[in-house]
C-alpha cells in the first residue's frame, strides 16, 4: 500500500509518501480501506518526537472508510460497510473499561499514536471500535467528527456538567476542538463566547452558534470576557492551549468556574495566582479523550444534523507534509482532510 511514512523525528520534510506493507488480518481486528484521515495537532507532535512513537511510523487518528477485511470474532461487518473509527483503544476487560471509563484503561492508546494510523491506503483497528458511517456526511466531513467531536463533548459533558444558561468561554473557536465545542455547548443551552485569530472567522464562528467572538489579535479576550458577562466571568473555559492563555483563563472565571483542558498547544508549563482558585472556589479539569459511549451520543446529534462537523481543505494523501504546514499556520477553520482513496 501507500502510506505517509517518517522514519526519523523532525520537521515536515520528513514526512515520505511511499510504498509500506499491508497490514495483517488479525482476530478481532478489521482492515479499512482508508477514504479520508483528519488532521490533528497529535500527528505534529509525534512527527517531533514524542515519547513512545516507535520509527518508521504512520500518524492519523481520524479516520473514514470501507470495510476491505475483517479478521475472526469480527462482529456483523462486511466487506464494503462506510464506516468511521472510533479513536481511543482500550484492552475492554479491565475494570476501568468495564466501569465504561475506557479512556482511562491503563493500556489506553489513540490510533496512529504507539500504532500505525491513517495516513495510509489501510488500516487495522480493532472490530469495537468501527462504527458506521453518518450517511449523509462525505467520507472527509466523517473524518472530522470523530476525536474533536468526542473530546470537546468529554470536556463540555463528562467534565464540566454543563447546564443551560451557563456561559461558556470556547478558545480558538475555529481549531477542530473549538469547532465541536460551540456546537455541543449551544446544544445544551448555553451562552457562547469564543476566540479566534483573524476577522474572517468571526461570522464563521458565529454561524456555528456563538453568541459573541473575539479576535484575540486585536483584542483582550480577559477584559471583553469582563465586558460581555458584566465582571462576572464564564462558568466554563473550553481549553487546549496552555500557557499562551492560561493565567488569563483563570481570571476569566466566574465563581464556581470550571477550567477544562485537554492539550497544550502553546507549550506544557503554565504559571498562575493560585489565590484565584481558593477564593474564587474554582476548578481545574483535565480532560483525556473520552469514553467510547459518548461517542455514540455524539454521533446521535451528527446524524440527525445538530451536530456538524466543518472541513476547511482537503489535501490528497501524497501531500501530507503541506497539509501540516497548513495546520502550523493556524489560518484553518475547521478541519484539514487528506483524502487517500
Amino acid at each position: 500500500m501507500k502510506a505517509v511514512v517518517f522514519r526519523k523525528f523532525g520537521d515536515v520534510d520528513t514526512l515520505q509518501y511511499t510504498d509500506f506493507p499491508d497490514p495483517e488480518v488479525r482476530p478481532g481486528q478489521v482492515i479499512v480501506r482508508v477514504k479520508a484521515c483528519a488532521l490533528n495537532h497529535l500527528d505534529i507532535w509525534q512527527r517531533k518526537g514524542l515519547p513512545g512513537v516507535t520509527l518508521p511510523h504512520i500518524a492519523g487518528a481520524d479516520v473514514s472508510g470501507i470495510v476491505a477485511d475483517a479478521g475472526s470474532g469480527a462482529g456483523d461487518l462486511k466487506k464494503g460497510d462506510e464506516v468511521i473509527v472510533s479513536p481511543g483503544i482500550s484492552c475492554m476487560k479491565c475494570g476501568q473499561c468495564l466501569a465504561g471509563d475506557d479512556n482511562q484503561c491503563s493500556h489506553y492508546d489513540i490510533l496512529g499514536y504507539r500504532n500505525h494510523g491513517g495516513y495510509a491506503e489501510f488500516v487495522s483497528v480493532p472490530e469495537v471500535n468501527v462504527l458506521p458511517k453518518p450517511g449523509h456526511l462525505s467520507f472527509e466531513e466523517a473524518a472530522s467528527v470523530p476525536l474533536v467531536f468526542l473530546t470537546a463533548w468529554h470536556m463540555l459533558v463528562g467534565r464540566a456538567g454543563v447546564r443551560p444558561g451557563d456561559s461558556v468561554l470556547v478558545q480558538a473557536g475555529g481549531s477542530g476542538v473549538g469547532i465541536a465545542a460551540i456546537q455541543i455547548a449551544k446544544l445544551f443551552g448555553a451562552q457562547v463566547i469564543t476566540t479566534v485569530g483573524s476577522d474572517d472567522k468571526i461570522e464563521k464562528a458565529k454561524a456555528l452558534g456563538a453568541d459573541n467572538v473575539i479576535n484575540y489579535r486585536k483584542q483582550d479576550f480577559e477584559e471583553e470576557v469582563k465586558i460581555l458577562t458584566g465582571k462576572r466571568g464564564v462558568d466554563i473555559i473550553i481549553d487546549h492551549i496552555g500557557p499562551e492563555v492560561w493565567e488569563k483563563s483563570v481570571r476569566s472565571l466566574a465563581k464556581n468556574g470550571r477550567l477544562v483542558t485537554c492539550g497544550s498547544t502553546s507549550g506544557p508549563s503554565v504559571s498562575f495566582d493560585l489565590r484565584y482558585v481558593f477564593s474564587r472556589h474554582l476548578a481545574l479539569l483535565g480532560s483525556y479523550m473520552g469514553r467510547k459511549a459518548e461517542l455514540l451520543e455524539v454521533l446521535k446529534f451528527v446524524e440527525s444534523g445538530r451536530l456538524r462537523p466543518v472541513v476547511h481543505k482537503v489535501f490528497d494523501l501524497k501531500d501530507a507534509a503541506g497539509a501540516q504546514r497548513e495546520m502550523l499556520e493556524r489560518k484553518n477553520f475547521g478541519k484539514i482532510v487528506l483524502k487517500a482513496g
